[in-house]
């Protein structure tokens, strides 16, 4: 997801996005701990994604 999409979106709907990828990122640590992860740069990913939502909506 890009910044520039993110910056469309309103607070209410940045909070529920990131509450999913904390929950999705909750997940994939699960998944890695038990070797169950088949794709290990979706962690990266995810984390990168909630970094992008908390620098939006620390800017507003």
């Amino acid at each position: 997801m890009s910044s520039v999409e993110l910056r469309e979106m309103n607070d209410s709907d940045l909070k529920s996005r990131m509450e999913d990828l904390a929950a999705e990122h909750m997940k994939l640590r699960f998944q890695k701990a038990t070797m169950q992860l088949t794709n290990s740069a979706r962690i990266r990913q995810v984390r990168r994604d909630i970094a992008r939502i908390k620098t939006v909506l620390a800017s507003r």
